[in-house]
């Protein structure tokens, strides 16, 4: 019986049946072929191509279970990874999703028999977070990518320059409420009594915007209304005189006041910071491990800076050039008396002498010796915001 047409409805029929996911029992993993039925599969096994694949394998069984463990298992993190992120997921739901595609690498060719070993050797192999509960195994992604890891960084040093910013404005605004309560002087008001010999009599007011006086109908009681009002405009007076007196003071407190705010407004532009902070010729040290003992621990000088976070530096033992990023290193910190460097900060860029050195609250005093602000003393520089100069 010769072959079916191509719209033929048994050929239209076979596509349709060959579409999606057939029975694992009629898969060759070797020869990666499905087929839908048993017949199918025991004619394949006959066959001589997967005669030929099945001595291919018999020469080297482990080099390709191997092969298929490391494809089933990077295809499975990427899947984990690109559709989950880091979100703590059922291990059943992404290994359901997964071999949903149709040509993916089945599990009875990995060196794993079931998907609880599988979950438990990724959490051996700190590749994700695993833990069991009563309705299964629960995976984690770790996410180690380098990248991520420097955005994250990143973020938790904005957070603290955004914290460390807000702490300051506190500081600078209780400073300012203190002043002003310790400069207010407390004027206390002078009261006087009405008194009235005659309840007959009647007292009346005449109240405007500059005085207030007050007219009586007898002379007795404007006399003593009298004697009260003149008592009240020398009160007033001797207030009046005192701020005339003491004004010199208050201009000197409102100088000082002034001054000190574009003192907090300078140092504000001194204490900001960027997130990057190489410079050409310093001293640093590798912190990094992945390039091996040879090179962890180690100084080096920094050559030339790539895109402000990449340094291509030169090992001072071995002299080996090595290109690596800000976060591979740290800063050195010298012996009193010698060079430095500004790193960070208001005074970025300017050289100086190391005067001393704060172990307890982790910064240096350095006194600048180059650029306009030469002889400045400044003090309170953490270790990372200076280095010594080659």
């Amino acid at each position: 019986m010769g072959k079916s047409d191509f719209l033929s409805p048994k050929a239209i029929a076979n596509r349709i049946k060959s579409k999606g996911l057939q029975k694992l029992r009629w898969y060759c993993q070797m020869c990666q072929k499905q087929c839908r039925d048993e017949n199918g599969f025991k004619c394949h096994c006959m066959s001589e191509s997967h005669q030929r694949q099945l001595l291919l394998a018999s020469e080297n069984p482990q080099q390709f279970m191997d092969y298929f463990s490391e494809e089933f298992r990077n295809d499975f993190l990427e899947l984990l990874r690109r559709r989950f992120g880091t979100k703590r997921v059922h291990n059943n739901i992404v290994y359901n999703e997964y071999i949903s595609h149709r040509e993916h690498i089945h599990m009875n060719a990995t060196q794993w028999e079931t998907l609880t070993d599988f979950t438990k050797w990724l959490g051996r192999e700190g590749l994700c977070k695993v833990d069991e509960t009563p309705k299964g195994w629960y995976i984690q992604y770790i996410d180690r990518d380098p990248e991520t890891i420097r955005r994250q960084q990143e973020q938790e040093r904005k957070k603290k320059q955004d914290l460390d910013d807000e702490e300051k404005t506190a500081k600078f605004i209780e400073q300012q409420v203190r002043r002003g309560l310790e400069g207010k002087e407390l004027e206390m008001p002078v009261y006087t009594e009405l008194n009235r010999e005659n309840e007959e009599e009647k007292v009346t007011f005449n109240l405007n915007k500059g005085a207030s006086t007050s007219v009586a109908a007898s002379s007795k009681t404007s006399s003593v209304l009298g004697q009260n009002a003149l008592k009240m405009v020398e009160g007033a007076v001797k207030r009046k005189e005192a701020p005339h007196s003491s004004g010199q003071t208050k201009e000197k407190k409102k100088k000082s006041a002034l001054d000190e705010i574009m003192e907090l407004e300078e140092e504000k532009k001194r204490t900001s910071r960027r997130d990057y902070w190489l410079q050409p010729e310093i001293i640093v040290k590798i912190v990094t491990k992945k390039l091996g003992e040879k090179y962890h621990k180690k100084k080096a000088v920094v050559k030339e800076v790539i895109d402000k976070y990449t340094a291509v530096v030169k090992v001072i033992d071995s002299g080996d050039k090595l290109k690596l990023d800000q976060t591979h290193l740290e800063t050195v910190i010298p012996a009193p008396g010698k060079k430095v460097m500004v790193l960070n900060g208001g005074y970025r860029g300017n050289e100086g002498i190391l005067e001393s050195i704060n172990e307890k609250r982790f910064s240096v005093t350095i006194t600048i010796d180059s650029g306009p602000l030469k002889g400045r003393r400044v003090e309170d520089i953490l270790y990372e915001d200076v280095s010594k100069l080659a």
